[in-house]
């Protein structure tokens, strides 16, 4: 890619970049043609600037100058019609591309499965889908025309010279080849310096966002002072890639505006000789004109190479972001069963999978859920429980073996009735910066808010949110920071229920609330697992034991089996040993 070949320009990044223009082409058409016409009436102006001189100052015929006055009047205002439309059509395209490619970033996004976004930090993800797609835009608004409309100038500026005076063009010549070479030079360490500002930045959002997210921890632990340390060091690395990209500008801008005054000298120089050794060629006019033609030509080449370090720095980002675009992480969605309602029975198969290389979490897992079921999974930290209910709705692929939902293989089924056909509540709720009802319904039209308020009542938690301000339309903020963890539980819980599922998964979903809270979500388990089958990864008895199956895992494999009654029987098993360091203890207190 263009971010490591260390090239000045990728053309076939640039090809990808432009095809994006193709549902725009006429307003594509519009501004290079407008391009093309501000190269032709930025030269007129110097040339009715020439004979204006020549043909009615210097015979002082003021009728002539009135005319030609008027002509460069109407020249400037032609220049400033298309400049305007030029600038506008130009960043109105810039803006719509970059609408479609981050809709097109976005959409990707979703489909990828959550191994990508365990091993990516979210800080660079977002950079990538706001500020360096903001930066592409600058190709079109700063780049790509303003360059072609410049180097457009600039020929035909050379060619009008060429006619005018070939001495004079010769003159202009002999310094251009020493400012292609600086530019050229300034191009390729911009654009070293640019990758290394975007990898900078991508850094500092990372680091902000962590810290925010994280600032509990950040000042639980007293640790303000260093991450303040931390991210001074990071800030001035940010720093650093930006002086570089002056420190280059610094060099060459003067170098270029140097050459340009030596060059207009020479022309003054050499002109000046013909004009007072009456040479019929160089006129006063002449030598005016190519004053102002030779800062036409030297300023977009200055300008181009400013304008060419806008086009690489949103090359780099769009690099970036395509390559995000051909990061091919999505769960393959190649089933064609689509499933309406399920009974409910879940069947694993000899399953294995492991998250990183052949670390084997899963070792050969296999069970079966008959429909209404409620089945509870126990084990240690890291036994496998909650890699279970990652792999039944795909979250993950597993390695081997096969998963079955009313006898389908899940591979079978389409993504979205599968998905939709399961509701899971986990321990870590997450929750929108929105309202409850919007949290709830999660914006499915099919939800209105007269089911939630009637799911609400059911479950019993409708008087928490009713004294709530607003109530339903109550703003929870970011991640649901205005609730309580057991208010926040209940809210997830409450989302599972309206979706109606076939198969319902609690991922130790009472283990971080209090004893009314729990209650409130024992009861609307009972009612909400009636005829549903449902998967409970539990740490309190309670559930366990209404469990119409337990499944005890250790190390990846399920080592055990069978009701609570039937597992509490086996001498020296370890659910019962389990049951006696651990809930025993708990069924004292109850």
């Amino acid at each position: 890619m263009a971010a490591s070949t260390g090239k000045a320009f990728d053309f076939n990044l640039f090809k990808r970049l432009l095809a994006y223009t193709r549902a725009y082409k006429w307003t594509f058409y519009f501004v290079a043609i407008a391009a093309v016409l501000l190269s032709l009436l930025g030269v007129m102006r110097p040339y009715l600037l020439q004979i204006t001189i020549d043909e009615s100052i210097v015979p002082q015929d003021n009728d002539q100058l009135l005319f030609f006055i008027s002509l460069m009047a109407g020249v400037l205002v032609l220049e400033v019609i298309f400049q305007f439309c030029f600038i506008y059509f130009a960043n109105w395209l810039g803006q719509e591309v970059i609408r479609d490619i981050r809709v097109n970033l976005f959409k990707h996004m979703l489909q990828f499965k959550m191994k990508y976004f365990d091993n990516s930090a979210v800080g660079r993800l977002v950079t990538r889908a706001v500020s360096d797609i903001e930066t592409i835009a600058s190709i079109f608004s700063e780049g790509l025309f303003m360059i072609i409309s410049d180097l457009l100038k600039m020929a035909v500026v050379l060619a009008f010279m060429f006619y005018q005076s070939w001495r004079l063009t010769l003159l202009v010549l002999v310094v251009l080849p020493f400012i292609l070479y600086a530019t050229r030079v300034f191009q390729k360490k911009m654009k070293v310096a640019f990758e290394e500002v975007r990898t900078q930045v991508a850094n500092l959002n990372t680091f902000v966002q962590e810290r925010i997210t994280g600032m509990k921890i950040v000042q639980l632990f007293t640790r303000e002072q260093k991450e303040y340390e931390n991210f001074k060091e990071i800030n001035d690395k940010h720093r650093k890639g930006w002086i570089k990209t002056v420190w280059y500008n610094s060099i060459f801008f003067p170098i270029a505006e140097m050459s340009t005054s030596i060059t207009i000298g020479l022309i003054v120089w050499y002109g000046g000789l013909q004009v007072m050794g009456g040479s019929e060629a160089v006129t006063l006019g002449v030598i005016v004109a190519f004053v102002e033609l030779t800062q036409m030509l030297f300023r977009p080449l200055r300008q181009i190479a400013d304008k060419f370090n806008t086009l690489q720095m949103g090359m780099v980002a769009a690099n970036r972001v395509f390559g995000i675009l051909d990061t091919q992480a999505s769960i393959a969605d190649e089933g064609t069963v689509v499933v309406d309602h399920l009974k409910g029975e879940i069947e694993f198969e000899e399953v294995r999978f492991s998250y990183v290389g052949d670390e084997e979490v899963l070792k050969g897992v296999s069970f079966k859920a008959k429909p209404g079921e409620t089945v509870a999974i126990v084990g240690a930290t890291g036994a496998g429980k909650s890699t279970i209910i990652n792999l039944l709705n795909r979250s993950y692929e597993i390695s081997s073996g096969r998963i079955l939902l009313d006898g389908i293989d899940v591979k079978d089924m389409t993504l979205k009735s599968l998905r939709s056909e399961i509701a899971i509540v986990l321990q870590d709720v997450f929750l929108f910066a929105d309202t409850i009802l919007n949290n709830i319904t999660l914006n499915d039209p099919k939800i209105t808010k007269e089911t939630v308020v009637a799911a609400a009542r059911e479950i019993g938690v409708d008087e928490f949110i009713a004294s709530l301000p607003g109530g339903y339309d109550y703003n929870v903020k970011e991640r649901g920071v205005m609730l309580s963890s057991g208010q926040r539980q209940l809210i997830a819980f409450l989302r599972a229920y309206v979706s109606n599922p076939s198969i319902l998964v609690l991922d130790e979903a009472t283990s971080s609330v209090d004893s009314y809270s729990e209650q409130l979500i024992q009861d609307a388990t009972d009612k909400v697992t009636q005829g549903r089958t449902s998967i409970v990864i539990a740490h309190r008895l309670a559930t366990v034991k209404k469990a119409d199956k337990i499944l005890v895992m250790d190390a990846g494999k399920i080592v055990e089996m069978g009701t609570h009654k039937e597992l509490l029987k086996k001498e020296d098993g370890y659910y019962k040993n389990l049951y006696e360091v651990q809930f025993m203890q708990e069924e004292e207190t109850l």
